[in-house]
């Protein structure tokens, strides 16, 4: 599901950026695609704040904005992940996010003007409430719903992806 992620990220930026916490090592060994940098959270254990700020915190002073997205969403439309890529970039200081009908969500482009925000979140939130607070632009990106949080969930999205991964296989052959 990682390497899956890693590629939607390359559909947003050439700079992909995996944050981590447990099971680091492991994770980072397992992984086949390489992302440009891995980024440790040694807090990880005080919940998805921590992960944005050290996402956050990794990047260059001349950065605009930063992408968010997590590895438990394989069935993101691709090209609607390149539209809100496409998006973001047209309008850099305006936040961005995933319509969930009745608040933003993940993926979702924060820029530069929201870090001071996004590094004072506590806890286990990510940055929602922060994103509809500032009038984050909401885009339909279908797959969103389709995350895993069960073991269920696990076994109807692997079938799901093995699905895609062998009419992509064939298109291409």
């Amino acid at each position: 599901m990682l390497d899956r992620a890693i590629a939607q990220g390359r559909l947003l930026s050439r700079d992909v950026r995996v944050v981590c916490g447990a099971w680091y090592p492991l994770i980072r060994f397992r992984c086949r695609a390489q992302p440009s940098r891995w980024v440790p959270v040694a807090d990880w254990h005080e919940g998805m704040a921590a992960s944005l700020a050290a996402g956050v915190r990794s990047l260059g002073p001349r950065v605009k904005g930063v992408f968010v997205l997590v590895a438990d969403q394989p069935l993101l439309d691709t090209e609607a992940l390149g539209a809100f890529g496409e998006a973001a970039r047209c309008f850099p200081g305006q936040p961005a996010a995933a319509d969930y009908g009745r608040h933003p969500g993940v993926p979702a482009y924060l820029p530069r003007g929201l870090w001071s925000e996004v590094l004072a979140l506590e806890g286990d939130r990510g940055a929602g409430r922060l994103l509809a607070k500032a009038g984050a632009t909401r885009l339909n990106i279908p797959g969103v719903h389709d995350d895993i949080d069960t073991p269920e969930d696990w076994e109807r999205i692997r079938q799901a992806v093995s699905r895609k991964g062998l009419r992509a296989r064939q298109s291409q052959g």
